[in-house]
């Protein structure tokens, strides 16, 4: 029997021809079992299933990722390049124009990956085919890899730069306005640091087969399904294709979401419980969706319920494991601490995302701080200690415990896999796409090594030449944060579909490190945390060209241009606003750009960077107890994996502890909205279906996730740019904004925050 991998190089041909000898029938290659697909206990992996040579050993890569390759197929086209460079200039400057007002929206990449397609067919159906240089306009149909290369392109820097923000915040709250020079090297240096960790790192986190990376299959599956492409892992299950399929559920998805969207906005929120007694706070705080815990289950809203990621990507023990830590922290804890007034939370909403003083009033930071914005110690003891709601201290808690947990579980589980890795060379990777990966020409270590040096010498130079308040020595420590953890974390991202922050940890080193520097507090918190999140997004997307065959060289190149071209144009937007946009981000703007973002940031900055988490979690201080979180969640992973050990096939084998701790660390600004009805679709869709019609889940899952994504993309955009954005947001706001079905929801406690005590004067302890 051939092999299913379309191949064409002799040395690879030659390193598995000797095992294919070995083979004497074609149901011999169906039977055979390749060991060593994961040097852990890994959950995702059926050890009962037999595994065939030219196949991933795991069903979810087999449904969406195809087994073959053909190495002739057009990439690095001036095709792909034009409208790659195209969507990276448009995508991210659209983005960052659209950043500061409110409301806004985020134009995707799932969008660019859809409207690439046609765009590519164009071209090839118009353009000449005329050679420049020698290489052709037009080399021939649109190819499935150039897609995935200008969708790659686009999606590098789509989102809003970090740093940007740290920008925007000296702009406004610190009147500090430094030249270009200053701001791109810094955008550059936290942008492309992270790539350079991403493309060292590749080894452990995009060879080995086990790190399947569970949000790109949605990707694949959606490429595989644009193009046709016709693959074993998909089935024989008859009924619909799966083109027919995804024309059908993005059409529906599309019309759907202007109900829950704009028509009747109550299905997103559908707090049905707290309709019924919209006064009661108790029954509010249970079952509201706003400030509440979220007992009321229920949304018909997809861009609340895949908010912290579709539920049909993740594997369902990861969402158990979310699930789990969701129930017992904030629908078992949570109400304990509140109703027993721990924290003084009864005179807070029991969940906000806003921190408040001792009168229940939002924190007003300006009460405590000199005109040069630093801490007014007198100013601060003769106004409030800063208070938060229960769900917001215990989403730090949380945070903490995630931290140790994370390098616990990793010492723990992933110690073998990590050596292993280190030693092994992409062609032994027992895995079809890393075989077929490995006849192209690698991109050298020293490569993501000159990136790694250059963007530290940018760095160095921003906050050496300007006046940033940042040591060097604080930028070192942030990066070896930074690096410290992108394996252990993108270990379990990769094989969860859930990241661990470190936005918390970094805020909280720097804030006793060096306190009283709001800018530095920034600056630390974007290189520590940035550049580790930079580097695992890298990360996914070369994945992502790994599944689909992409050469890694053309790769490199497409992502360090793509990330430097999106850098600058939104700096570039963001310049243009602040000079030509009058009363750029006041709270009164008449176009809405009040920049919230930059709002929360500063904030942010003046509460870790001013006031300090000295104030906050030192011993005697409200929120003390804390931090004895960091003990939890060394010790939780110890249990588990004792228990695993004795009892190797019990439940405890699925127990992820920095899935349990971090699943949730959305909250806020996530509710429970966003939480339990995930939790559900993901149990019916990977659970339920998946064992009960497993050929039917093979074949759509994932193309349904993919239409459900990219309909509620394009419905999103239409909506805003249609409905929401002209005529200063008017439309229908006398008639289709004041019916029941956009008002109801807002009529309750849960929608007013309403605390469960008020207050009569202060509360909280006598001396802070």
């Amino acid at each position: 029997m051939a092999s299913l991998a379309y191949v064409r190089d002799d040395k690879l041909a030659a390193s598995t021809s000797s095992f294919n000898e070995k083979l004497h029938t074609d149901s011999e290659i169906q039977k055979l079992v390749v060991p060593a697909i994961a040097d852990f206990d890994d959950p995702n992996l059926d050890r009962d299933a037999p595994l065939v040579e030219d196949e991933s050993p795991y069903p979810e890569v087999r449904s969406a990722v195809a087994n073959t390759d053909d190495p002739d197929m057009p990439v690095s086209s001036i095709r792909s390049w034009c409208i790659g460079i195209i969507w990276a200039i448009l995508l991210p400057g659209l983005n960052q124009f659209l950043f500061f007002r409110y409301p806004s929206i985020n134009v995707t990449g799932i969008v660019a990956q859809l409207l690439s397609f046609p765009m590519g067919r164009l071209w090839a159906r118009f353009m000449p085919s005329v050679k420049i240089f020698g290489v052709s306009l037009n080399p021939g149909p649109f190819t499935l890899k150039e897609h995935v290369l200008i969708t790659i392109m686009a999606t590098v820097g789509w989102s809003s730069a970090y740093a940007t923000d740290i920008v925007a915040v000296q702009r406004v709250y610190y009147d500090q306005t430094y030249n270009f020079s200053y701001q791109w090297m810094m955008v550059m240096s936290t942008q492309l640091i992270g790539f350079s960790i991403g493309g060292i790192c590749r080894r452990f986190l995009v060879a080995p087969p086990s790190m399947i990376w569970p949000s790109n299959l949605v990707v694949c599956a959606l490429f595989n399904t644009l193009h046709s492409q016709q693959y074993a892992g998909v089935g024989t299950r008859g009924g619909l294709s799966r083109e027919r399929f995804f024309a059908y559920a993005f059409t529906g998805a599309v019309i759907w979401y202007f109900f829950p969207g704009y028509i009747f906005q109550a299905l997103g929120y559908f707090s049905w419980v707290c309709w019924i007694a919209p006064e009661n706070i108790v029954v509010n705080q249970l079952f509201g969706y706003q400030s509440g815990l979220g007992m009321s289950l229920i949304t018909f809203d997809w861009s609340q319920i895949a908010y912290i990621g579709s539920p049909l990507a993740t594997p369902w023990w990861a969402e158990a494991n979310v699930a789990i830590g969701f129930v017992f922290f904030f629908w078992i804890l949570t109400p304990i601490l509140y109703y027993t007034n721990t924290w003084y939370a009864k005179y807070m909403p029991i969940s906000s995302r806003t921190s408040y003083d001792n009168t229940g009033a939002s924190y007003n930071v300006s009460r405590i701080i000199n005109a040069d914005k630093t801490l007014n110690l007198e100013l601060y003891e003769a106004y409030s200690p800063l208070f938060l709601s229960t769900t917001f201290a215990m989403s730090y808690g949380l945070s903490f415990a995630s931290i140790t947990s994370t390098i616990v579980h990793t010492i723990l589980y992933f110690r073998k896999q990590i050596w292993v890795q280190s030693r092994r060379a992409l062609s032994e990777q027992p895995d079809i796409h890393a075989r077929l990966m490995s006849k192209y020409p690698q991109v050298p270590e020293w490569w993501f090594g000159v990136i790694l040096v250059t963007m530290f010498v940018f760095g160095v130079v921003s906050i050496e030449v300007w006046d940033t308040q940042f040591p060097v020595w604080a930028l070192v420590l942030a990066l070896l944060i930074s690096f410290v953890y992108t394996i252990p974390i993108g270990m379990i991202q990769a094989i969860t579909n859930q990241q661990i922050g470190l936005n918390v940890i970094t805020e909280l080193i720097i804030g006793y490190a060096l306190p009283g520097r709001p800018i530095a507090m920034m600056m630390f918190k974007t290189w520590g945390y940035i550049t580790m999140y930079q580097a695992l997004q890298f990360t996914s997307d070369m994945k992502l060209g790994h599944y689909m065959k992409i050469p890694p060289r053309p790769m490199f190149f497409a992502q360090v241009l793509a990330a430097a071209i999106g850098g600058t144009v939104q700096l570039g937007v963001q310049a243009w606003m602040f000079t030509n946009i009058p009363d750029m981000c006041s709270p009164h703007q008449k176009d809405g750009f009040i920049c919230p973002s930059t709002e929360v940031f500063g904030t942010a900055s003046i509460i870790w960077g001013v006031i300090g988490p000295a104030r906050q979690f030192s011993k005697g201080q409200i929120y003390y107890g804390l931090v004895f979180f960091f003990l939890v969640g060394a010790i939780a992973p110890l249990v588990s994996y004792f228990i695993s050990l004795r009892w190797p096939n019990s439940l405890f084998k699925y127990v992820n502890f920095p899935v349990i701790f971090n699943g949730t660390s959305l909250i806020p600004p996530a509710s429970a909205v966003n939480y339990v009805p995930w939790t559900i679709v993901g149990f019916i869709f990977n659970f339920v279906i998946r064992r009960r019609h497993f050929s039917w889940w093979t074949k759509y899952n994932y193309i349904l996730s993919a239409a459900l994504d990219s309909g509620l993309a394009i419905s999103v955009v239409i909506i805003f740019f249609c409905l929401q954005y002209p005529r200063a947001g008017t439309i229908g706001e006398n008639t289709l904004s004041k019916w029941w079905g956009n008002t109801v929801y807002q009529h309750t406690a849960d929608a007013k925050m309403t605390p469960l005590r008020k207050t009569n004067g202060t509360f909280g302890p006598g001396t802070w």
